[in-house]
């Protein structure tokens, strides 16, 4: 097997998901196409993805991403973010 004669483990980089199913179907809402919001509880990412691994995508994608609560609200616009309230 490659890899394995000289002790050597493959793995994935780590700036890509394990379950890059999980990121595929997320960006493919219609929202993310319209620069809308998607929003996914934060203990279903770290299961299927991973904290960081998740970040990395959003910030691939200049999105910007918002931790509430226990959601992620992601932000599909690359424009200014101004709070408000």
């Amino acid at each position: 097997m490659l890899g394995q004669s000289c002790g050597m483990q493959l793995s994935r980089p780590p700036t890509l998901p394990a379950n890059q199913a999980f990121i595929d179907q997320l960006f493919a809402a219609r929202s993310v196409n319209r620069a809308g919001v998607v929003r996914r509880a934060i203990r279903d990412v770290e299961r299927e993805v991973g904290r960081d691994a998740f970040i990395a995508e959003v910030r691939r994608r200049d999105f910007r991403l918002i931790e509430s609560g226990d959601q992620f609200i992601v932000i599909c616009n690359t424009g200014a973010l101004r709070l408000l309230v």
